[in-house]
């Protein structure tokens, strides 16, 4: 077996499971953020279910340790009071990232099984473990259940061959993979790395490596843990391990190899973490800000990088630097070897431990028309503010700092640039809010046709919105951050189909990508693929999603009316008569769409 066939087959009492088997696993460590923790709370209460095993049962704030925002403040609050009723560990505003943690702190082993309301817990893969983000509706049965069901993944096995240069960092390494498989192209799939040049990676190097498997639509990118990373655990560890790592003999869909020598120090373009170029095509592009941390970039290794370029020097006139370490424990190493004073005398904003710019409210976030070099793993427009956002390492964003424009840090220059930029109006827009229709095995509405790939949870829902818990507020922002869409929630009508392209919901783990839609009324989506956890979020919330592999042959139009039958996966154009094949419910996905929600099976 691979590495994620064994882990899942040891949590699933099974001697031995393979790719499409759907199995209960149990989660060893269950997590809920700030923002996702009162969902999961209202899930729990809601259904009259209490939490199975409190000693693996966490809330860990991050998106916004300043409690900057009511709702978020009110959020937090709101968990501390469950936490208290319920004897359960809250790392609090001051500890830091809770999928750090998680490693740091030995709440998750090599081997283990964690989730958490964070899209990017599939870190774990840093040390061989199995992460996964998930809604908080899927938390919280877990929280209450001990178990979730999971669909044994297909794997992939990637060696890196050759030799890495010295100016090429982890980060530019999973740009460089960016590149290559793009936003799809290891979609669904678990990725297990090999070669010299992994063997060799520091725990901070993967953890950037690993954080960024959902860029690339993977389940989780799998590290098998060096001597080095065990010996990090077993320090760390609440209770003994054993390590897992693949048989000799392990079947894999593709075995992929790829060129060390190859790889050069890149960025991605905004708006798109695939969109990656060589950052020697594009220096010199001025910049506005700088942001250095994040769940990807926001280790000891990367402020010491950070710290060795920013050292004895001022960043350019009018750029905004932002530095926020991972964790708590970081912070204080930071204070302990001098950064902090390194980073403040080169005129940087130094924030408290956290998600940062990834998360509404805290510091990293950007204005309209402000260009910000970031470390952060997502671009998408909107995700860190309202203006454009590259991707790079943490060496680079320094160097860019001092530069004033993009560039790395054999190549800063001894004047900085100085530019300004023009502030675009925000569009607001407004709509109606409805509730959920009733359930069918063969339903009927009028189409949507959006021809766009890799349409991501923030232009479905923008992260602005994510502390609303109302289910009838969520309709109105539907689209908001899809350009051409911000109007589809007056457009909609109740009964309606949406039918996309490939990669539906990529992105973060936000339920309310998936509730804005029951908040309208509409019935279902039919996309090539979708993003994994947002597919199981529908799935969990009894709303239909479908594949289909063509549709050629309905000869469709915008607002023909189709039927679907669910149960046989069939659509029908009924202006013509002509139908096609979808993919039909499973018997998990029938049954929780029976009954309305995965809580009440």
């Amino acid at each position: 077996m691979t590495i994620i066939e064994k882990i899942i087959a040891a949590h699933s009492s099974r001697l031995e499971v393979v790719p499409g088997e759907i199995v209960d696993v149990t989660i060893d460590v269950r997590l809920a953020r700030d923002f996702g923790g009162a969902g999961v709370i209202k899930n729990l209460e809601t259904n009259n279910l209490h939490v199975a095993d409190n000693s693996r049962t966490f809330f860990t704030f991050d998106c916004n340790p300043t409690g900057s925002d009511q709702q978020y403040a009110a959020n937090q609050h709101r968990c501390r009071l469950y936490a208290r009723e319920n004897n359960i560990r809250v790392y609090d505003i001051n500890m830091g990232i809770g999928t750090h943690i998680a490693i740091d702190d030995g709440l998750a082993s090599p081997g283990s099984t964690l989730v958490s309301t964070d899209s990017h817990a599939n870190i774990l893969g840093a040390i061989g473990a199995f992460g996964q983000g998930m809604g908080d509706r899927d938390i919280a049965a877990a929280w209450a259940r001990g178990s979730v069901w999971f669909k044994v993944p297909e794997s992939v096995k990637i060696i890196i061959q050759g030799k890495r240069s010295p100016l090429v960092s982890a980060k530019d390494i999973v740009l460089n993979m960016l590149k290559r498989f793009g936003a799809d192209g290891l979609l669904g799939y678990t990725v297990e790395l090999y070669g010299k040049v992994v063997e060799e990676l520091t725990l901070d190097e993967r953890i950037t490596i690993s954080s960024m498997a959902t860029e690339m639509g993977a389940i989780a990118l799998l590290i098998p843990p060096s001597p080095v990373v065990i010996n990090y655990c077993q320090s760390r560890s609440l209770q003994p391990f054993e390590p897992v790592f693949a048989d000799e003999n392990a079947s894999y869909s593709q075995v992929i190899e790829i060129n060390a020598d190859d790889f050069r120090p890149a960025i991605a373009l905004p708006g798109k973490p695939h969109n990656v170029v060589w950052i020697n095509g594009i220096k010199g592009t001025k910049i506005d800000s700088v942001f250095i941390g994040s769940c990807t970039n926001g280790r000891m290794q990367d402020m010491l990088e950070a710290a060795m370029i920013l050292r004895g020097r001022k960043t350019a006139p009018g750029i905004v630097l932002k530095i926020v370490p991972a964790t708590d424990e970081i912070w204080n190493m930071c204070l302990k070897e001098g950064l902090i004073e390194i980073f403040k005398s080169a005129g940087a904003l130094v924030g408290n431990a956290g998600c940062a710019g990834c998360a509404s409210g805290q510091i990293g976030q950007n204005g309209p028309g402000e260009k910000t070099v970031s470390t952060g793993n997502r671009n998408f427009e909107g995700k860190q503010g309202k203006g454009e956002v590259y991707l790079a390492s943490a060496a680079t964003a320094a160097a860019s700092a001092l530069a004033g424009h993009i560039t790395d840090a054999d190549d800063i220059p001894e004047k900085p640039s100085k530019y300004a930029y023009p502030i675009k109006k925000e569009r607001i827009i407004s709509g109606p809010v409805s509730s959920q229709n009733e359930k069918k095995t063969v339903i009927e509405g009028k189409v949507w046709i959006i021809p766009m790939d890799n349409i991501d949870t923030d232009m479905i829902y923008h992260n602005r919105h994510l502390a609303v818990t109302d289910l009838q507020e969520m309709g109105k922002y539907t689209f908001g951050n899809l350009k051409g869409w911000e109007d589809y929630p007056i457009r909609s009508e109740p009964g309606d189909i949406i039918i996309t392209g490939k990669n539906f919901g990529a992105g973060s783990s936000r339920q309310q990508a998936v509730d804005c839609f029951r908040a309208l009324r509409n019935q279902a989506i039919l996309a090539l693929s979708f993003g994994a956890i947002y597919e199981r979020n529908a799935i969990n919330a009894g709303f239909p999603v479908l594949t289909y592999t063509n549709l050629n042959n309905l000869d469709l139009k915008n607002r023909d009316q189709v039927t679907i039958d669910l149960r046989e996966g069939i659509m029908t154009n009924k202006r013509n008569n002509k139908t096609i094949t979808t993919s039909k419910f499973s018997e998990i996905q029938m049954a929780i769409y029976q009954r309305g929600d995965l809580l009440l099976l």
